[in-house]
């Protein structure tokens, strides 16, 4: 697929389909929250017993299960709280460079932090929520800036470096309630995402730009 400079690339910084990808990634997201609120409501009701049925029980073959289904529960509406709004801005960065990106980024990201937990974590702890992915989006996108080459993304990587730069914290065992594990591998998994679903854009000396990508759109 070849691509003018000035026409209308979603992943070119200031056309008209650039801000349509991202207000449809934004809305999106925003969609996601409800239904996770959903989840948890349901999960109170019955006595917080999906975190247990569903969440990672690190070394436990009952518990691998909860290597996909853990980023959908938290431990209180609290929890959810505290990731419902990095879940929606990051997610929307993610989202916004492709539908097919981000799923196949997503699942990388869930079984590289989900995985990760279920190895490292201890066997008397019920692992839940959807921190592990949220660390997951914030290393792809740091990584993705990188490995792409991009104005757009190193300015995401700006703003996110100065929004959310001091939760990388997290990556360190300095709360026992909290699975740094998670973040750890969800930050691991987001870096090997970027990596394999990168986006190669080599110039074309004759003005225009070819857009390769290891992952189509």
């Amino acid at each position: 697929m070849t691509l003018h400079p000035t026409g209308g690339d979603p992943d070119r910084f200031g056309t008209e389909a650039f801000y349509a990808s991202l207000g449809r990634a934004f809305v999106a997201m925003c969609a996601v929250v409800p239904f996770l609120f959903l989840v948890e409501a349901l999960d109170q009701g019955l006595g917080f017993g999906l975190d247990v049925a569903a969440g990672i029980i690190p070394h436990r073959i009952q518990g691998l299960d909860g290597v996909f289904f853990s980023p959908f529960l938290h431990h209180g509406f609290d929890h959810l709280y505290s990731n419902s709004i990095p879940l929606i801005l990051l997610g929307t960065f993610v989202l916004a460079a492709g539908v097919r990106r981000f799923l196949w980024s997503t699942l990388v990201i869930i079984l590289v932090s989900g995985l990760g937990v279920w190895f490292t974590g201890s066997p008397d702890s019920v692992v839940v929520g959807a921190s592990g992915v949220i660390f997951g989006y914030l290393g792809l996108l740091l990584t993705r800036g990188i490995v792409e080459r991009s104005w757009w993304n190193f300015a995401v990587v700006l703003l996110v470096g100065l929004l959310y730069g001091w939760q990388l914290l997290g990556i360190l065992p300095t709360d026992e309630r909290i699975s740094w594990q998670g973040h750890l591998f969800g930050l691991l998994g987001g870096v090997v995402a970027a990596v394999l679903f990168r986006r190669r854009r080599p110039y074309d000396p004759y003005g225009e730009y070819r857009v390769e990508s290891t992952l189509t759109s």
